[in-house]
């Protein structure tokens, strides 16, 4: 296996593996948040609220530390793939040209925090409501 190879190969790896958890994560929340849906039409006691919406934000972070070590890993490649682009025409370097032209809001990494950091407010605000309704309960 030659240096070109190992770094494609462990890009795509890390890739795949990112867009896995991510297509994961949306499905769990999906479910989650269904829970909270019917959890508040079917007017269960406030205190599984609080624990489906805990549950919601505990999978946030932990989707969101995944995220941040699956882009680490892809981050550790780009260099060499960098130098390894160097020996091909200018139009074929494209991790060079994406380093010129990124565009702060048109990535997958913007996409996947924003959609994490809203499922983790959405729990923060389920938590909330549920202990606010568990205390006029009392």
């Amino acid at each position: 296996m030659n240096e070109q190879q190992y770094l494609c190969d462990h890009y795509r790896f890390n890739a795949e593996q990112r867009l896995k958890a991510f297509n994961f994560f949306v499905v769990l929340s999906m479910f989650a948040d269904g829970g909270v849906f019917t959890a508040v039409e079917k007017g269960f006691h406030p205190l599984i609220l609080v624990l489906l919406g805990g549950f919601v934000v505990i999978v946030s972070v932990v989707f969101w530390v995944m995220d941040l070590r699956s882009r680490a890993l892809l981050n550790l490649a780009v260099p060499g793939l960098r130098a390894v682009e160097q020996q091909l025409p200018e139009t074929a370097r494209v991790f060079s040209r994406d380093l010129h032209s990124q565009h702060r809001f048109i990535r997958y990494t913007f996409a996947i925090r924003a959609l994490i950091l809203g499922q983790f407010l959405f729990g923060t605000a389920v938590v909330l409501f549920g202990a606010l309704s568990f205390f006029e309960v009392v």
